[in-house]
């Protein structure tokens, strides 16, 4: 019998084979906090800015998190778009870090079907 740990042990080792993939560069730990942030928040439809992002103290210092949602975009995993408030930016999900999350997606049906 499998038992669940199972499971998850073959989702990171399916994973770990995605990070051997040409797709997008990869994140530090804190940026894969962010991403995650992101992609709740999308995925709730919630507001997320740039501002909201900065006042969330316990990833760090606000010059800091500016730094990485500088780098995240540079690398290609989020984007800013317009409000109606010309000062502030909304934090979005590019395609291609969607399509990264429909791959792990898939490395998690595949481990679940072959757990």
């Amino acid at each position: 019998m499998t038992r669940p740990a199972d499971i998850y042990l073959r989702f990171l080792q399916l994973t770990d084979a995605l990070r051997g993939l040409p797709s997008l560069p990869s994140l530090d730990p804190l940026e894969e906090r962010i991403l995650a942030l992101v992609a709740r928040a999308s995925q709730t439809r919630e507001r997320l800015s740039v501002r909201d992002m900065m006042a969330k103290s316990e990833l760090g210092s606000p010059a800091m998190l500016h730094a990485r949602l500088k780098s995240m975009r540079e690398k290609g995993w989020i984007s800013l778009a317009d409000t109606e408030d010309a000062r502030r930016k909304q934090i979005e999900l590019t395609q291609a870090a969607l399509r990264h999350f429909d791959k792990l997606s898939e490395c998690l049906v595949k481990a679940a079907k072959n757990g």
